[in-house]
């Protein structure tokens, strides 16, 4: 976490664009049927473990994991580095009420913070234009970006070059959480690896089905690794990753 704190520190000091991911088994998975989703993931600067599938999957394959660093906590660290340093967030995403809830709860606990601008996420593509142009124009330090997966990245594939946003993130639905509107797992169970099945009990009728497919296919794609492994054979590369992309890992 504080490696990755100070990396885009150093990015919104310098004005140089830094790009950080968040990857769990969903995106992981959804990264083997979306080339742009996969292209993105792999062009970006900083990637880190968010899901414990992911921390699972690695060391099952004798891949060093340090820590894991989840998209809220690392953004939860993030504004209270803006708070402090005097970097101005922009947040893009979620409904017009959970977005304006979750930006007063952030000032309630930082009333320094100074947003650079707030624009929920319900603008069709003919409206991007316009919203690229509202985030270049607010000369924000940091862009959180709240909406759905492939979605926030096909966004970025089209317009990251044209933000002028030193430090660009994806954060999930972590303006709900901001909001109040959706609650964290406690504590215990994200140290099992078991926030899936709270979001499952939370929201039962849209998360159930998503989780029980992802973790399967995760399962599947799991298994073939470690088979190849134990034969001595090389992993196989995701057939969405364009030719000559490098994987990353954080």
């Amino acid at each position: 976490m504080a490696d990755t704190v100070e990396l885009a520190r150093k990015a919104m000091h310098s004005q140089q664009r830094l790009q950080h991911v968040a990857l769990n088994v969903n995106k992981f998975v959804s990264m083997r049927f979306d080339p742009v989703l996969a292209a993105d993931v792999a062009s970006s600067d900083v990637i880190s473990i968010d899901g414990m599938g992911i921390v699972w999957g690695a060391r099952a394959l004798g891949l060093p994991v340090k820590s894991r660093v989840t998209g809220i906590d690392l953004l939860t660290e993030l504004l209270a580095l803006c708070a402090s340093e005097g970097f101005k967030p922009y947040f893009l995403g979620a409904t017009p009420g959970v977005l304006q809830q979750a930006a007063q709860r952030v000032l309630d606990k930082h009333p320094s913070i100074a947003f650079a601008g707030l624009r929920d996420g319900y603008f069709t593509r003919e409206q991007e234009a316009d919203v690229v142009c509202e985030i270049r124009s607010s000369r924000a330090d940091c862009l959180f970006i709240g909406m759905p997966t492939p979605r926030k990245e096909h966004f970025l594939a089209s317009h990251r070059d044209a933000l002028g946003v030193p430090f660009i993130m994806g954060v999930g639905g972590a303006f709900d959480i901001l909001a109040g509107a959706v609650r964290r797992a406690p504590v215990r169970m994200q140290h099992l690896g078991l926030e899936w099945l709270y979001r499952v009990y939370q929201e039962p009728g849209r998360m159930w089905w998503r989780y029980a497919k992802t973790n399967t296919l995760f399962a599947g794609i799991l298994a073939q690794a470690i088979v190849r492994r134990s034969l001595g054979m090389a992993p196989r590369a995701s057939s969405a990753l364009p030719p000559g992309t490098s994987q990353a890992g954080g």
